[in-house]
């Protein structure tokens, strides 16, 4: 078969490493071209049609879902704790009433999913967002901040706050539904001219994943290299971590959607829409 090109988005953060690790192993053919990215900026290009896949945030995908289709069964999720999703706080979720707390700009799920928990406990502190990487990121005034990926694992947030909150645990005990953090997607402009494609790229998702947790040892080095820690805590990570999208995440995912409308965090309901093939 003679493959239209297409460009597909790559996020660059380890919880995607068992997806990529077959096609950054040499399974990546001529007519896929890879597109690196932040997760800001890949959404920013998916929705200008700028890429034919990508990895997007589910808050992202909730807000553009009229657009775009959800590719089946790839996901970045996780069942209770997920260590890489963490509110630092010195107070409780209920001292938190009235008081300052800053959200990461890296990630709008997160941030959903915390404005959520603040509007079904009733509490309402005054929220702002901004960059935070580093521990002089965050403000002096500030009573809790949330704080996502490889920074969540590797900065000493303890130097600051009294307490860490994991976000993926926090959704798990008040509803016993897994949360999903990322999609992969596909414009749905794109689908009928790029199908065929669309359809191989998928086969070699799951082949790259597969090839992925065959090698989980590989994975674990690089990401305990690339943030400089310690083995048994990146193998811990990716146990709790999960990459597939099963009926149980399709369920978390759409009562993460429908609360978030129900508490006017999204201007409307969400239908989600699986790419199918027949």
């Amino acid at each position: 078969m003679n493959h239209k090109k297409i460009l597909m988005g790559k996020i660059d953060y380890i919880n995607a490493f068992p997806v990529y690790y077959g096609l950054d192993h040499g399974m990546l053919p001529k007519w896929i071209e890879m597109v690196p990215g932040p997760p800001a900026v890949l959404n920013k290009m998916i929705q200008e049609e700028l890429l034919h896949v990508s990895p997007v945030s589910a808050a992202f995908y909730a807000m553009n879902h009229r657009k775009l289709l959800v590719l089946p069964d790839l996901s970045i999720s996780c069942y209770g704790k997920v260590l890489s999703v963490v509110l630092m706080t010195n107070l409780s979720l209920e001292e938190l009433h009235r008081k300052k707390v800053i959200l990461t700009h890296d990630s709008a799920t997160a941030s959903a999913l915390v404005r959520l928990v603040f509007s079904q406990k009733g509490i309402e502190p005054v929220f702002f967002t901004g960059k935070l990487r580093e521990l002089n990121d965050v403000p002096g005034d500030v009573d809790a901040a949330m704080i996502i990926g490889d920074a969540a694992m590797t900065k000493p947030w303890e130097d600051r706050f009294l307490n860490r909150i994991d976000l993926g645990e926090l959704w798990y005990n008040m509803t016993g539904l897994p949360f999903v953090f990322a999609l992969w997607v596909s414009p749905e402009n794109c689908i009928d001219r790029y199908r065929d494609e669309l359809k191989d790229a998928l086969t070699l998702f799951y082949e790259s994943r597969k090839n992925g947790y065959e090698n989980i040892d590989s994975v674990i080095e690089s990401g305990a290299s690339r943030l400089n820690l310690d083995k048994e805590y990146v193998r811990r990570y990716f146990e709790l971590l999960h990459c597939n999208l099963d009926m149980r995440k399709i369920d978390g995912l759409k009562h993460f959607f429908s609360l978030l409308h129900e508490h006017g965090l999204l201007k409307e309901k969400v239908n989600l829409r699986l790419l199918d093939y027949p």
